[in-house]
């Protein structure tokens, strides 16, 4: 991990240097803006896989952003990553993203980066194209290619929509589902026993939905309460995630919250 953090404290420093020359925040026209924001779970889901068992986890962001371009920093704090005891929390996952978003009429166009600064296990790096649509439910399609370790492509097509409630508040309703496809053969499939084969995994995986609501307070900040429940698409899906989840299972209910302030 400590060194996941050199590597990103200095991969940071030059892409100061690069998107922020001298003289570039005097433009008062196209200010930067930045966010940061701090969510606490009851349990770390990825792709469908649970990456916590029977312990909260702290996610803490920030994001700086200036003409279309965007850098995030996020972290995952585990507080009982042993699972035995209650004092043994562990920041086990720092990532980072660099992306570049732009708009032609209804159409968003993306790309970006992602570097995951991970605990006991070899870091990834994964880049990625969205294609959204500016219409009702809101469908986008993001399309992430490994570049590390375990490479192969994963496909997120994702919907999402929210109602007006009084006081500015909204109710956030949003849904996805994935599909990974493998071009390493130590991305397997696993058999009913979580035993690996020889076969690349190459399927429908995960679907996930949830419900929140965005609570605005003051200038800068909200409130951001959410529920979710995440599910293997097909058999195959359920036996790796069975595998790859700390709980030996394949479809969680979670929930928890995230305080904002963006500027």
């Amino acid at each position: 991990m400590k060194t996941s953090i050199m590597k990103l404290t200095g991969l940071i420093c030059l892409l100061a240097l690069t998107f922020c020359p001298a003289g570039v925040w005097a433009v008062e026209e196209e200010k930067p803006t930045a966010s940061a924001d701090v969510g606490v779970f009851s349990k770390y889901v990825w792709r469908g896989y649970e990456l916590s068992d029977d312990s909260v986890v702290i996610q803490p962001s920030s994001t700086v952003g200036y003409r279309g371009f965007s850098l995030n920093l996020w972290g995952n704090l585990d507080t009982d990553f042993d699972g035995v005891t209650d004092d043994d929390s562990e920041f086990n996952e720092i990532d980072m993203t660099l992306s570049y978003d732009k708009s032609f009429g209804p159409v968003g166009l993306g790309v970006g980066y992602i570097y995951y600064g991970l605990d006991g296990i070899d870091d990834a790096e994964e880049v990625y194209l969205s294609v959204g649509l500016d219409v009702f439910l809101s469908p986008t399609l993001t399309v992430y290619r490994e570049i590390a370790d375990l490479q192969g492509w994963y496909f997120n097509l994702g919907i999402s929509h929210s109602f007006s409630l009084p006081k500015e508040i909204t109710l956030d309703l949003t849904g996805s589902v994935g599909y990974y496809f493998s071009k390493d053969d130590g991305f397997v499939e696993v058999d009913s026993n979580m035993n690996p084969t020889n076969e690349k995994y190459r399927n429908f995986h995960d679907g996930l939905i949830s419900v929140g609501l965005t609570i605005p307070f003051g200038k800068y900040f909200s409130f951001c309460p959410m529920i979710a429940y995440s599910f293997p698409l097909s058999d195959k899906a359920d036996d790796l995630i069975t595998a790859g989840s700390f709980s030996n299972d394949s479809d969680f209910f979670y929930g928890g919250a995230t305080l904002s302030i963006s500027f």
